[in-house]
């Protein structure tokens, strides 16, 4: 009896590439669940596809069966995942210079990476190739679904919420990820003493983000009165301090994206709480 010889396995850019575009996010590399095509709720970011260079798609071939997670509702398992380490959860690091950067700063923390922009996935993995760092899983999909789904509780030590797309528009304000549901479904997840990070260069937003965060007894605030600079006209606030917010702590490296954001007279916010 011969032996069938075994049918040709498409590489995982090759079977992105062929998902239909209707996906709700990219479910890399294998479709997404019914349950996620059947969800009907508001979500805080649009599907991306994006065209891929062959540098980034080169790198999703190489490390993404190793260290790539689809978002599929499977619960995970962060301690065999990581190697034991302390994981802090990234909401949306777009192309994963930052990411990149902070992994290799601090090779002693687990970075679990979720955005739903393919480019961005490959680039980090590249990225992360570049500078030997084992400490990052990027995850592909919607990172409510990650939450509510596939994290148990108290297992994370931090999140990290960078730069989320503002919405800027009133109509659209109900898609803005940080707001009083997200924050339900995220402290359960967080143990003792995690901290969160959130930095925004969209002033609303970061006023939205400083009430919401405020409102839990849950969180405390490490900055309450303010220890910016430069963000306000010295006649508002004399002493240089802007209550509630950080000052850019060193960890978090300074992106494209900000200082595109600071040409343009934008205010560049951070919040850093802590879960009690």
């Amino acid at each position: 009896m011969t032996a069938t010889a075994p049918i040709p396995q498409p590489s995982p850019s090759a079977r992105l590439s062929a998902a239909p575009a209707g996906y709700p996010a990219p479910m890399y590399p294998h479709r997404a669940t019914e349950a996620q095509h059947s969800e009907r709720r508001i979500r805080s970011f649009q599907p991306r596809r994006g065209r891929m260079t062959n540098a980034q798609a080169g790198a999703l071939d190489r490390g993404w069966e190793t260290y790539g997670i689809a978002i599929d509702g499977s619960p995970l398992d962060l301690d065999t995942l990581f190697g034991g380490l302390p994981v802090t959860l990234e909401i949306g690091f777009g192309m994963g210079e930052t990411t990149a950067a902070m992994a290799a700063a601090d090779p002693a923390t687990g970075i679990l990476a979720a955005d739903v922009h393919t480019p961005g996935h490959g680039n980090l993995l590249g990225l992360l190739d570049r500078d030997g760092s084992r400490n990052v899983r990027p995850a592909a999909g919607d990172a409510v679904i990650l939450l509510r789904d596939m994290l148990p509780d108290a297992s994370l030590n931090g999140l990290r919420v960078y730069f989320a797309d503002p919405w800027p528009k009133p109509k659209h304000h109900k898609r803005r990820l940080v707001q009083a549901s997200f924050l339900e479904l995220v402290l359960p997840r967080l143990a003792p003493g995690a901290l969160v990070h959130c930095a925004t260069d969209w002033e609303p937003y970061a006023e939205q983000m400083l009430a919401v965060l405020s409102a839990s007894p849950e969180l405390e605030n490490l900055h309450p009165e303010g220890d910016g600079t430069g963000w306000l006209e010295p006649a508002d606030h004399p002493d240089g301090s802007v209550p509630g917010y950080a000052p850019r702590p060193d960890w978090r490296p300074v992106t494209k994206f900000e200082r595109a954001g600071i040409a343009k007279g934008h205010v560049v916010h951070d919040l850093l709480f802590r879960r009690r």
